[in-house]
């Protein structure tokens, strides 16, 4: 049996769900479909070099790649692999194959430092570090069940607080990138990132196939959005996830996250979800602890390797 390695095909939808498929079996902690694994191709910064790539079976799809520079990094130079390949077909050449084609396209456009999130499972962990790989950081996968009624009961808003929906920002979402740049540049994470462009923020998050506008909860203070939760949804499957959760440095400490998630949580499972995802790195205390409150549990964790390339 011979394995390749190839760019996806986006216009091939067949070929799109076979990506999805893997993602899902590898990694069914975080939302897949087609539609947003397509959407994220096309609209990705270019200066990312950002590359879907598949290794292909007799046929059928069994590894995935997703590769890209850390474009809206201020330290050039980096850049980022995630490789999965079905569970049923490790041990046959694919993951080995992705990795060195994902190497040597990020090489090839610079990087000198590779990041790339391994779950944290024996084998994984020594596929990355046979090739070089040290471990940093980790993170944690965690689950809600939405119809087992432990959501905490709705909050009302304190005074001078009002919750709305990102839909309600439809004619102009400008508040929301500037409120989403500032929290994502004070998240965790050993790749730092800046969020600058507005015109990109709209293609690949305002745009994105998975966001849910009426599901993502703002808290808004003197009319100006100052903690938010953006949720993503899969219908077709009945899951939600929080994509991120964060409030403005100036009114942090007032509950405004967990009253935003709160009420996105609500929201999601009078609209039918059933299971709600999310994640966190394993320093957040914070948020850790404020999704114990939810009810939610760690059901997998990851870890962030890196290498060092000479």
């Amino acid at each position: 049996m011979t394995v390749l390695v190839r760019d996806l095909r986006p216009d091939d939808p067949a070929d799109v769900e076979g990506f999805a498929r893997v993602r899902h079996l590898a990694l069914p902690y975080i939302l897949w479909t087609p539609e947003a694994i397509v959407h994220r191709l096309a609209h990705t910064h270019p200066d990312a070099r950002f590359r879907s790539l598949v290794a292909e079976e007799d046929g059928e799809v069994v590894g995935t790649a997703q590769v890209q520079l850390a474009h809206d990094s201020p330290e050039p130079g980096q850049g980022m692999l995630n490789i999965y390949v079905r569970p049923d077909r490790t041990r046959r050449g694919a993951g080995d194959l992705l990795v060195r084609a994902a190497e040597k396209h990020l090489a090839g456009h610079g990087a000198t430092k590779l990041f790339a999130w391994v779950l944290d499972e024996p084998a994984n962990r020594t596929f990355a570090e046979r090739r070089g790989y040290r471990a940093s950081r980790s993170a944690h996968f965690l689950r809600l069940d939405l119809t087992g009624g432990t959501l905490p009961p709705l909050q009302s808003p304190p005074p001078g607080v009002e919750l709305r929906s990102a839909a309600d920002f439809a004619d102009d979402p400008r508040p929301l990138f500037e409120l989403d740049a500032m929290t994502v540049s004070d998240e965790p994470s050993d790749v730092d990132a800046e969020l600058t462009d507005y015109e990109v923020w709209i293609e690949e998050t305002w745009k994105a196939p998975l966001l849910n506008r009426e599901l993502t909860t703002v808290a808004l203070v003197e009319g100006r959005p100052a903690a938010f939760s953006l949720a993503w949804t899969d219908a077709a499957t009945g899951r939600y996830a929080t994509a991120m959760t964060g409030t403005a440095r100036a009114h942090r400490r007032r509950g405004l996250a967990k009253l935003t998630k709160n009420a996105s949580l609500h929201g999601a499972r009078a609209a039918g979800y059933t299971v709600a995802l999310t994640g966190n790195d394993s320093g957040n205390e914070p948020m850790l602890a404020i999704n114990k409150w939810f009810g939610y549990e760690i059901c997998a964790s990851e870890v962030r390797y890196v290498r060092e390339l000479a």
